[in-house]
């Protein structure tokens, strides 16, 4: 089927929230999105700050929008789009991406299109006679397209609604997806200065968000930021012993559930795939590396299929809009913070229980040194890109809770004590860490904030070397004070305070380790800081999590498999994700309301009008048919 949008897709002429002049330019939508939200999407109310945002968006202000997986970023541009007149152009980074959002939309009756580099000629032409005639909502573009002198001169005569600028993160070399084609959309402020902007993410630190501000020229946009947490994740990081069997006892708990192992290397992907696929799990490989046909072919079969895990590197995955993903796994350490967020953030988008597991040796941070030290980076950002893996390795090592250190990364306090996650769950062995601590902030502080962690143990541990001579730090009270403690557990003391937010990393300063102003308390005798002693060498087993009847009754669990196989039926007709049909969410709702009438139905959350009528009777049959077998 050509990605071009119809009004054909849409729900009846008579509907007044699709009505069009005779030459299909916008003029009778309703500018409500409360009724856009519930009409369409089958939402009765925004969560969190959606409706603030979409408020901004629709009164024709910019944005900045930061948040987590799962929250609901793309309902932020998709509701303004239908609400105001005009097409939205929506810029993504992927073409399979931009296929499966345009797919969903038109599930919901939204005339979606996408326009990039896979579609022929006759496909393209038609998107194109969509645009120019108005007959869009959305256009879904890549950002080099965007920028090219051809579409800008088609754009003049488009009336546009908004620009969303998706996986904003990608604009900033600190980030970890750095797109140097994604600076170009700065010039959208000035070939369009009375359209609306919005720069989505659900991952960036303060550094990376300040960038995206800057390098968008969103300088004066509100920037709307909701809890980076994702409480239905459970985080567990074990030390490496016999990754395989590690590995296997983790999967053990996800038996017929979708998920995804990350691998860094291409050829750990293929041998980690064929071993699981000989262990009896039904598994497949993705990297870049791949054949294009067999790589599009598995990445289908993933989003299509729900027993399916999928062994990739990070070449796969952003922005898989894939809700039902129970389980990833890493089998070696991402890069950073922000890359470990993102990657496990493709578990449990629907908000039901999931899992991130993930297995680091010593191993990991040398190979991942090495990558830094040897790519083509200027000394600066390798310099960050060194920070940022430090800090991941303190949230490894800490013996705090594991969401609260991931979540100070971001600038979030979390008062710890989470309860899902392995160091709550099955706490690790600690030491008082307290005077190891003070003397590490003193060394910083008398080396006047200026220095990198190995420099400041260096003068720990009385290294005189040539640079601490230079700067007479030999002569310091704290020159050699901590000859007692190898240099492994004084960098292992770095990260877990970097971790516990007592140090924090200057990454403009050349990653130059400085005093948080939390660390007075510990100067002053008013914080015991603990630090983890040993971690644990093996994989914690905990109760199975993310089954996606789990807290059904019986009754309830009968009815919403035989709803599973009737989406699974519908969705392999159509060649389609069958959570594009209705996500398990919608799914249990139905289970536990069973609802008798088309007016019952609409009141389920995920139930819009077009999916009511494509759908409505279908399901309530089944409803009715599974009520029956259980009398």
């Amino acid at each position: 089927m050509p990605e071009t949008g119809r009004r054909a897709d849409r729900p009846a002429s008579s509907d007044p929230l699709f009505e069009r002049n005779v030459d299909g330019s916008a003029d009778g939508r309703i500018a409500e999105p409360r009724e856009v939200l519930r009409r369409v999407f089958g939402h009765d109310a925004f969560r969190g700050e959606q409706e603030a945002v979409v408020e901004q968006i629709v009164r024709g202000g910019d944005a900045v929008v930061l948040f987590p997986t799962g929250a609901g970023k793309s309902m932020c541009y998709q509701v303004p789009a239908l609400c105001r007149p005009g097409t939205a152009i929506v810029v993504s980074p992927l073409i399979a991406l931009m296929r499966d959002q345009v797919e969903a939309l038109r599930q919901a009756g939204v005339a979606a299109a996408s326009m990039n580099s896979s579609m022929s000629e006759e496909e393209r032409s038609a998107v194109w006679r969509d645009l120019v005639d108005g007959r869009l909502d959305l256009l879904y573009v890549t950002p080099e397209r965007l920028v090219t002198e051809g579409f800008r001169r088609t754009l003049s005569n488009v009336r546009i609604a908004l620009f969303a600028i998706d996986e904003a993160h990608c604009v900033s070399a600190w980030g970890h997806d750095f797109r140097p084609e994604y600076r170009d959309l700065a010039r959208l402020a000035v070939d369009y200065p009375d359209v609306p902007r919005i720069a989505l993410t659900a991952t960036a630190d303060a550094t990376t968000r300040a960038d995206i501000v800057e390098r968008l020229a969103l300088d004066d946009a509100p920037v709307f930021m909701t809890s980076f947490d994702r409480p239905n994740i459970r985080y567990a990081i074990v030390e490496r012993d016999n990754p395989k069997k590690q590995l296997l006892a983790f999967l053990e708990n996800h038996k017929g559930e979708s998920g995804i192992v990350y691998c860094l290397s291409r050829r750990k992907v293929e041998e980690t795939a064929e071993w699981l696929n000989g262990e009896g799990i039904y598994a497949l490989p993705y990297h870049a590396g791949m054949d294009a046909a067999v790589k599009a072919k598995n990445q289908d079969a993933f989003l299509k299929e729900e027993d399916l895990c999928l062994v990739a590197t990070v070449a796969f995955g952003m922005g898989i809009d894939k809700p039902d993903v129970r389980f990833v796994a890493h089998l070696d350490l991402p890069s950073s913070v922000e890359a470990y967020y993102q990657e496990t953030g493709r578990a449990g988008r629907d908000g039901q229980p999931s899992e991130a597991w993930m297995a680091y040796g010593l191993q990991d941070v040398v190979q991942r040194r090495r990558m830094i030290d040897e790519g083509g980076s200027e000394e600066m950002i390798k310099r960050v890109e060194r920070g940022k893996l430090d800090a991941l390795l303190g949230i490894c090592e800490t013996a705090d809770c594991r969401r609260a250190a991931i979540l100070r990364h971001f600038g979030e306090d979390h008062p710890g004590g989470c309860g899902n996650c392995d160091t709550c769950l099955s706490p690790v062995e600690t030491w008082d860490g307290t005077e190891a601590a003070t003397q590490f902030l003193a060394a910083v502080y008398r080396t006047g904030e200026r220095y990198g962690s190995g420099y400041v143990i260096d003068v720990l541990m009385g290294k005189a070397s040539e640079k601490v001579q230079r700067a007479g730090h030999d002569k310091m009270p704290v020159f050699g004070v901590g000859k007692a403690v190898d240099q492994r557990t004084w960098q292992s003391v770095a990260r877990q305070l970097v971790s516990a937010n007592l140090l924090t990393i200057d990454h403009e300063a050349f990653g130059a380790l400085q005093l948080a102003e939390s660390a007075r308390a510990v100067f002053r005798g008013e914080r015991r800081v603990v630090l983890r002693k040993d971690r644990a060498r093996r994989s914690t087993q905990f109760r199975r999590t993310g089954a996606a009847t789990d807290g059904l009754s019986g009754e309830a669990s009968a009815v919403f498999e035989a709803l599973r196989q009737e989406r699974t039926r519908l969705a392999r007709e159509q060649k389609i994700p069958p959570y594009m049909v209705f996500s398990d969410a919608t799914l249990r709702a139905m289970a536990e309301s069973r609802p008798a009438n088309p007016q019952a139905l609409k009141s389920v959350p995920g139930v819009g009008m077009t999916k009511l009528e494509r759908y409505g009777e279908v399901f309530l049959a089944a409803i009715r048919r599974a009520g029956d077998a259980a009398d």
